[in-house]
């Protein structure tokens, strides 16, 4: 298969993972998201919905193109972390990003850091985008936890607090790339933060992810200061033609990677975190039996063996996702086929698998 024609199959496989909508037969309906209407943004800042409503912003809708962009720059940041702020506008209760833009900043594994030349990069950038007739304001900023979920630090907590105070409506996204490899669908979040003062209901969490056990506390603590929102996609009737060239120019040294072998290091740590849990599980249970836990604090929390299995689970599906990939791509591992066997009592028969 020529490189072409398979990054093409590539590109429509990652937008068919993260249900990304197919180009639409009429580009004028397919465009009317991006109209800026000037006077009805001026409005809806002077009745501030959102002072009254902490949970006014709901959903977060991305462009194809914003969501490449973004995956991309997480991706090229490795195991540092990365940052950049998102354009768009607010529409009742979505947060639209239209687009992205990356930020000069230094970062580590664990934070980053936004210097004085970002934020005069900033600025610069949001004024030559004025110029050029894009009215779309900053609405929020991204970065990425590589290899550890997408949730929001202490210190991601006090800076979306900050600009929430002055820079409504602020979103704060975070990607994970290394666990994008790995799962072959983009691992994002979209969040808002809490009032100082409020205090939300207390609701069970909608859907369980993998926390490395050196950050659980960090998660734990911070979990109930902030909620998540929704996020879907959308694609303009020229998005296709600027996804084709951004892809076509990062595709093979970005995206097209072997999960396998780029993220050796990712799954070795996520063995060793897996060791961990096990033994803390283990310790838990030998505690339990001097005292019993009771049948409501059982219902309401999941066990630590039961979230250990989960996590298990996920690190095979990688896995195997990760061999499927190679062999779609042309690498040279051949996927399992099944070898027949001589017929004998079907009751426990099942088939063995070789591989080339």
């Amino acid at each position: 298969m020529e490189p072409t024609s398979s990054s093409a199959v590539a590109r429509q496989t990652w937008e068919l993972e993260n249900n990304i909508p197919a180009a639409a037969s009429d580009p004028d309906a397919m465009d009317a998201i991006y109209h800026y209407d000037e006077a009805a943004n001026a409005r809806a800042h002077q009745e501030k919905p959102w002072a009254t409503d902490p949970h006014h912003f709901r959903r977060a809708r991305i462009s194809a193109l914003a969501l490449l962009k973004m995956v991309v720059h997480a991706r090229a940041g490795g195991t540092i972390e990365i940052m950049g702020l998102m354009q768009g506008k607010f529409e009742g209760d979505s947060i639209i990003v239209m687009d992205a833009f990356a930020l000069p900043v230094e970062g580590t594994e664990t934070r980053v850091n936004a210097q004085a030349d970002a934020y005069e990069y900033m600025v610069e950038y949001s004024t030559i985008n004025k110029q050029a007739g894009r009215l779309e304001n900053v609405v929020g900023w991204y970065h990425s936890h590589p290899g550890y979920g997408c949730w929001l630090s202490g210190i991601d907590v006090s800076t979306q607090m900050l600009n929430q105070q002055f820079q409504e409506p602020w979103l704060a996204v975070v990607i994970d790339p290394t666990r994008t490899v790995s799962a072959g669908k983009v691992d994002i979040g979209a969040f808002r933060t809490y009032p100082k003062d409020y205090k939300p209901p207390d609701e069970p969490v909608s859907e369980y992810q993998t926390i490395p056990l050196n950050k659980i506390e960090d998660f734990g603590v911070h979990c109930k200061q902030y909620y998540s929102l929704d996020i879907t996609y959308f694609k303009s009737s020229l998005d296709s033609h600027l996804l084709d060239l951004l892809w076509n120019k990062y595709w093979v040294n970005t995206l097209s990677s072997s999960p396998l072998l780029g993220n050796r290091d990712y799954v070795a740590g996520q063995i060793f975190d897996l060791a961990d849990k096990l033994e803390q599980a283990e310790g838990q249970l030998a505690h339990s039996r001097f005292g019993m836990l009771m049948p409501s604090q059982r219902k309401k929390e999941e066990s630590p063996l039961a979230k250990v299995t989960r996590d298990s689970s996920k690190i095979t599906a990688e896995q195997v996702h990760g061999l499927m990939s190679q062999g779609h791509q042309g690498h040279p591992l051949q996927l399992c086929a099944p070898v027949k066997q001589k017929q004998g009592k079907r009751k426990r028969n099942r088939p063995r698998f070789t591989c080339a």
